[in-house]
């Protein structure tokens, strides 16, 4: 039996999209590439006999292979308004189109704020995802964790540096710049996928875009072809 693919989340239409050379479309396509390359990996894994990748590698490595994926993701999907720049280089797009933006990418777990080491201020796309089963069923706690990584948010705009929490005391693991709650509240949300929010169902955050989506123009989500 053949299985449609499902669709999952909503992005909202901003016009703050188009300022930055990026539109739903890309959005949609960058989520879903970084879907796809990570359900082929999973695939390779499981036929031999192996976890999926979210079981294998720590799960700040894992952010970091869904931010690599993202960044190409929307280079492909830009038709050439973005390059990918190399691994571990600031910014992670690069604007390909006289007066374009540059933009950075961060990448959280969860309800977790996005980090980086330094305060760079400019554009930003924060991605946020859960790990839920393969039916993009999710519940909410460490304890019940999936292993298939599923994007839940997408966030877009312009960060200053009083919109990072720095830290670099002594004996830390290191230098820290946290987007900050003004930080997030800064950046607007592109694409929501509520049914995997891992915040509250009543709480003020989940409440927040709920209403955001019953107030703007959505078009449906992603798709992903369920097992």
């Amino acid at each position: 039996m053949i299985v449609e693919p499902a669709t999952h989340g909503s992005v909202i239409e901003y016009d703050l999209l188009g300022q930055f050379d990026l539109s739903p479309q890309i959005i949609l396509e960058s989520i879903q590439y970084t879907h796809g390359v990570l359900d082929q990996i999973d695939k390779t894994l499981v036929e031999a006999g192996n976890e999926r990748l979210a079981s294998m590698i720590e799960l700040a490595n894992l952010s970091a292979i869904v931010g690599n994926l993202f960044r190409r993701g929307v280079s492909n999907a830009s038709n050439g308004a973005f390059k990918a720049n190399m691994p571990h280089t600031f910014p992670d797009l690069l604007a390909a189109r006289p007066g374009g933006h540059d933009i950075e990418i961060k990448v959280a777990l969860e309800n977790n704020k996005p980090k980086g080491h330094l305060i760079k201020p400019g554009p930003y796309l924060t991605v946020r995802y859960v790990l839920a089963n393969e039916n993009g069923r999710y519940t909410r706690g460490k304890a019940t964790r999936g292993d298939v990584v599923w994007i839940w948010e997408v966030r877009l705009g312009r960060l200053e540096g009083h919109h990072f929490n720095f830290s670099n005391t002594p004996g830390d693991s290191g230098k820290t710049a946290v987007i900050n709650a003004d930080g997030m509240t800064a950046l607007a949300p592109v694409f929501v996928d509520l049914a995997k929010c891992p915040y509250t169902p009543t709480g003020p955050v989940a409440r927040a875009l709920t209403m955001l989506q019953a107030s703007k123009i959505v078009r449906p989500g992603h798709s992903r072809r369920l097992p």
